[in-house]
């Protein structure tokens, strides 16, 4: 009898946190999509939001502004799109790296206890907490900002 297979978490690296991560990540022998890979450079958050989400990607970046603004919160909570952000900023690209490297653990249980979507956020020494929980997003898509 064989073994029920095993999900495969693919970590998909927004742009603005550059490459030193996927290739930490990678080394670790973590799967992981790069934002480049697949879309414009300039493309827009509310474009690539939807893809990444109906592909069940996780999303790690350090864009704030994402979990700040209505349209991008609409394109989380559609999508049903698992987002982690490091809040710590001005970080080098080996303490980012190592940010998420240490959050990982956390990141893969919390990915388990908490339906998609939500936006958490990662903290430098790789801590989580949720910022905004599937609920919430969803209270919000169904009442909109005036």
């Amino acid at each position: 009898m064989s073994s029920p297979p095993s999900q495969t978490t693919t970590f998909f690296i927004d742009r603005c946190l550059g490459k030193k991560l996927a290739t930490v990540l990678r080394a670790q022998g973590h799967t992981v999509e790069l934002h480049d890979s697949h879309f414009a450079k300039d493309a827009k958050d509310v474009d690539w939001l939807p893809a990444v989400g109906q592909r069940g990607w996780v999303v790690l970046t350090k864009d704030e502004r994402i979990a700040k603004r209505f349209l991008e919160r609409l394109a989380v909570t559609s999508a049903g799109v698992k987002m982690f952000v490091l809040v710590s900023q001005n970080l080098s690209g080996t303490d980012t790296a190592a940010a998420f490297t240490k959050a990982i653990p956390t990141m893969q249980q919390f990915l388990q206890a908490h339906p998609a979507p939500f936006i958490a956020k990662v903290y430098q020494d790789g801590g989580i907490s949720p910022w905004k929980d599937d609920q919430t997003l969803l209270n919000e898509l169904n009442s909109p900002p005036q």
